[in-house]
Parts: C-alpha cells; sequence; structure tokens
C-alpha cells in the first residue's frame, strides 16, 4: 500500500511510522488520519512485525487537526470527521502489538491524543504537550479519553478546560509517558524500549496487552476471573515450557509466539 502522508519502513522486526508533513508540523489532515490507520492495522498483520514505532518528521510530532479542513461542514460531516480523527484510539487498543510513541518538539491536541493513545511514549526533554482545543472555542474530548483511565480528574478537567501546555518532565510525573531523555538521545532511547518489549515472549506480549484493554471497563470480579483464564491459557503455550525451562537451565528462551 501507499501512502502520500506517512512513511513505512519495517525495520529490525520493527514497523517505523512516520508522520510525514512537516510543513504543516504533522498535523492531522483526513487523508493521514485514514492512512495512519490503515498503516497501523497492516503492520499489526505483518508476521515479520513485532511491534510498531510512531514518530514525527521535521520539528514536531504533531500539532493537532489540520484547521484548514474545518470550516463549513454540517454537523453530521463534523460528526463523521471527527470520529475519523480519534479512530486511531480503537486501532491501536485492538491491535496484538504494542505501539510506541516516539515524540519531540510538541504534541497538541490530536498529536498529544496520539500520544495518549499509544501502548508506550519516549519524549524528549522539553516537549511541549497539551489539549489546548478549548483555546479556540472547541473540545480535545478524543484526545482526553485515554488519560480519563488514570489520571485524577482534577488534572484531566485542567488539562481540558485551561489549554493551557505542560512539559516533557511533568507529563512524566503524571504517568503521561514512560521516559524523558534529551533529544540527541531519542531514538536509542525508544528503540531500547521497544527491543525490550519485544525480546519477550510474543504470545505472552499479545495476550498481555490483550488483557489490559479488555479489564478497562470490567468490575473486580470479572477481572481476577479473566486473569486466571488468561494465566492458564499461557501456562499451557509453548512459549511458557520453553521459558520456564531456559530460566531452569540458565540459558536464553527461544520463542515460537506459540
Amino acid at each position: 500500500m501507499e501512502f502520500t502522508t506517512i512513511l513505512v519502513e519495517p525495520k529490525d522486526k520493527v514497523g517505523v511510522i512516520t508522520l510525514n508533513r512537516p510543513d504543516k508540523y504533522n498535523t492531522f489532515s483526513t487523508t493521514l488520519a485514514r492512512e495512519l490507520n490503515d498503516a497501523l492495522r497492516q503492520l499489526d498483520k505483518d508476521d515479520r512485525v513485532l511491534a510498531v514505532i510512531v514518530k514525527g518528521a521535521g520539528k514536531a510530532f504533531s500539532t493537532g487537526i489540520d484547521i484548514t479542513e474545518f470550516p463549513g461542514q454540517t454537523a453530521q460531516e463534523y460528526q463523521a470527521w471527527i470520529e475519523l480523527m480519534d479512530e486511531m484510539h480503537l486501532t491501536i487498543a485492538a491491535m496484538d502489538k504494542p505501539v510506541c510513541a516516539m515524540v519531540h518538539g510538541f504534541a497538541v491536541a490530536n498529536g498529544a491524543g496520539l500520544m495518549f493513545a499509544a501502548d508506550f511514549a519516549v519524549v524528549a526533554e522539553g516537549t511541549k504537550i497539551g489539549t489546548t482545543a478549548i483555546n479556540v472555542g472547541l473540545l480535545c474530548t478524543g484526545p482526553i479519553i485515554p488519560i480519563t483511565y488514570g489520571l485524577g480528574k482534577k488534572k484531566v478537567l485542567e488539562m481540558l478546560l485551561s489549554g493551557e501546555m505542560i512539559d516533557a518532565a511533568e507529563a512524566e510525573k503524571l504517568g503521561l509517558v514512560n521516559k524523558v531523555v534529551p533529544l540527541e538521545q531519542l531514538e536509542e532511547a525508544t528503540w531500547g524500549l521497544v527491543k525490550k518489549i519485544i525480546s519477550k515472549s510474543p504470545l505472552a506480549v499479545k495476550m498481555g496487552k490483550r488483557f489490559y484493554y479488555q479489564v478497562l471497563d470490567m468490575p473486580m470480579a470479572q477481572r481476577l476471573a479473566y486473569s486466571s483464564e488468561v494465566f492458564a491459557r499461557l501456562c499451557t503455550s509453548e512459549d511458557a515450557k520453553e521459558g520456564v525451562g531456559a530460566f531452569m537451565e540458565k540459558r536464553k528462551a527461544v520463542w515460537k509466539g506459540k
């Protein structure tokens, strides 16, 4: 599949997606939103790929939605348009493979949403992050949803309604990102985290990600029942037998993903 607003490169068992509208600070056009979702689904089906990295070309990760597409639509057209912009949240949550955002410069509005939607995020020092649509009379309703699961009400509402940006250091303190590093170390740190994850059993990683998203809205008893089911299924897997055997024999495990 050919793309016009993103670049896709499989590398060392990782699919690298680059948002490639640097002159527009990688804002989400309709085309970019569609191509991003298509690329994510394509890489999830690629047996050569164990994880995905998403990054931005130029000076920013992404500064939101391309507002040149905004004027003159009906309410129904606006709803379809914003549903497309928010589709990445559902796409990433449904993927078997982990997605890591490599973030620099600015992650604003839908750019922040993409960072929040990713399973992991490594961010360059000094990066500015914000859900700023309130500043133009709108709301970052989609981008804010992922952080409502782990961030307290007061901070969520502050981010949603104040329009102020936070820096990477505060985002790390709030648990919105995994790691903050100097810009020159961003690529190395991102690849380090991703390689650590894909060095584990592919089956356990897939089931672990699926487990997380499945239990988000379950009551406690249902969570525990599902937990025991997942654990029991893993106990009978070839990877679990190999992993335990390798540990006992003090050797490196050879995963089959089964």
